[in-house]
């Protein structure tokens, strides 16, 4: 008998289409063998009904924001109107009330939110350093590995973005409700992320990256320094071009547009992700496209806080890259921001299969979203999943393929009908180098982890 599991599913996804009668083989290690390597005596998984798919990966995640879900979504007594600075008001609340143990209750929460969608992966974009006066943890990275142990309980692969928060922005007075975000200087910041490579160790499911909050949050000193050291060696993302208000205040702080002051600070390249990306003019498209740099559209939250519409099209004409992301866990759908993204651009543009390729295949546009809802995400985050191709962790899930949201597709169109329309609970089985952490459905802290968040919720809102 081996240490050696095959998973035989109805339908396997891999080299970009389905294929009936494959199956999926896995080391004792969580990594995908060749086909032909199964020896005699392996354990044999049958998945009668089930579709199986590379792991979802999340590119762009505050989890601690599932808090506020439904608690946002009016119009303050003395306003006209909300919008992005409105909710951001409302976001501080949160982010003012939580120590470590609350942060990991509302990670938790979001994570296993995630895992229950299929993703497999998280890029945690972490800006809660401090206590709530401002005042640094003896460890400096407690909250950073609060969210770490939340993400590996779930069973969830993380890489923790470490944000850079150095002031209020440009001109504008220090706003007390940010203490908890910002960072001394530069070199602390740096200091910061780097002792949290060192403490994360050989873990293989747990990784760093650094991430200048915006061109608003950090100076163009703090952007060239992490360009002249970390930058080449961990994967750099920042919010850029979400809303207007930003690119006004780039240009009159440095006379350029903020992917235009990347650019010249040499931090656009194929490390770099440009969070959001949806206002852009079509030089810095194309700066990006020429860098070969990701853009990681989050299309709920940009629609939820009313961003805008990321230019996807141009962006991938370009030469860009395109991942997706929860961001403010507005909805936890990985498969969902995918149709998001294709279904704003075609009100945009007005016509139908705007990211379609061109191949005339029925599944070629289904392909290329679901890429950027794996491959892409990977990529971004410098991990070696998104594929199920041998050498790579096992992470992946599958869907049931007679769930009601699924019935009548055909083996031609079901990579489609799961991307267009399968509905979350038609996801079954998701594991993470091989740990199977979602059976039929179900995660076993599901009910521990809801017991608990619904507790801090109502300590929260009374």
């Amino acid at each position: 008998m081996t240490d050696i599991t095959v998973y035989q599913p109805d339908f396997l996804y891999t080299g970009g289409r389905f294929h009936e009668g494959r199956a999926l083989v896995v080391s004792a290690e969580g990594l995908i063998l060749a086909e032909g390597s199964v020896p005699a005596g392996a354990r044999v998984v049958r998945l009668p009904g089930r579709a199986l798919l590379p792991g979802l990966v999340n590119g762009h995640s505050h989890a601690f924001q599932r808090l506020i879900r439904g608690r946002t979504e009016y119009v303050a007594s003395g306003r006209e109107a909300d919008d992005f600075w409105s909710w951001r008001e409302a976001m501080y609340r949160a982010a003012e009330a939580l120590g470590p143990e609350d942060v990991y209750v509302a990670s938790r929460q979001a994570f296993l939110e995630m895992a229950l969608a299929g993703i497999t992966t998280v890029g945690e974009f972490h800006y809660l350093h401090h206590q709530a006066d401002g005042t640094p943890y003896a460890d400096r990275n407690t909250l950073a590995h609060a969210v770490i142990r939340a993400a590996r309980d779930v069973g969830l692969r993380i890489c923790l973005l470490r944000v850079g928060y150095a002031r209020a922005g440009f001109r504008v007075p220090e706003n007390p409700r940010q203490r908890r975000f910002i960072d001394r200087d530069v070199d602390a910041f740096v200091a910061s992320a780097e002792s949290l490579v060192h403490e994360v160790g050989h873990d293989a499911a747990v990784s760093v990256g650094v991430a200048p909050h915006s061109v608003r949050a950090v100076t163009k000193e703090w952007l060239a320094a992490l360009a002249g050291s970390v930058a080449k060696r961990m994967p750099v993302h920042m919010h850029v071009a979400e809303q207007p208000k930003e690119i006004e205040a780039c240009l009159a702080e440095h006379g350029r547009r903020p992917v235009e002051l990347l650019a010249d600070l040499g931090l656009l390249g194929p490390g770099f992700t440009a969070v959001h990306g949806v206002h852009l003019t079509d030089a810095e498209v194309a700066l990006l496209g020429g860098a070969s740099a990701t853009v990681c559209a989050c299309p709920s939250t940009e629609r939820n806080l009313g961003d805008g519409i990321v230019p996807a099209d141009a962006l991938v004409q370009a030469g860009a890259r395109i991942s997706l992301g929860s961001d403010s866990q507005a909805t936890v759908d990985l498969l969902d921001e995918a149709r998001q993204l294709e279904g704003h651009l075609r009100l945009a543009r007005l016509r139908r299969a705007v990211l379609d390729p061109g191949r005339g295949a029925m599944d070629g546009l289904a392909a290329r979203l679901l890429g950027m809802a794996t491959t892409e995400g990977a990529r971004s985050l410098g991990l070696p999943t998104g594929a199920l191709e041998a050498g790579a962790p096992a992470d992946f899930f599958t869907v049931d393929v007679h769930h009601p949201s699924l019935t009548g597709a055909s083996p031609e169109s079901l990579l489609a009908a799961i991307v267009f329309g399968a509905d979350k609970a038609a996801v079954r089985e998701v594991a993470v180098a091989g740990r199977v952490v979602v059976r039929e459905g179900r995660h076993p802290l599901a009910e521990e982890s809801g017991r608990a968040f619904q507790g801090l919720s109502r300590s929260l809102y009374p």
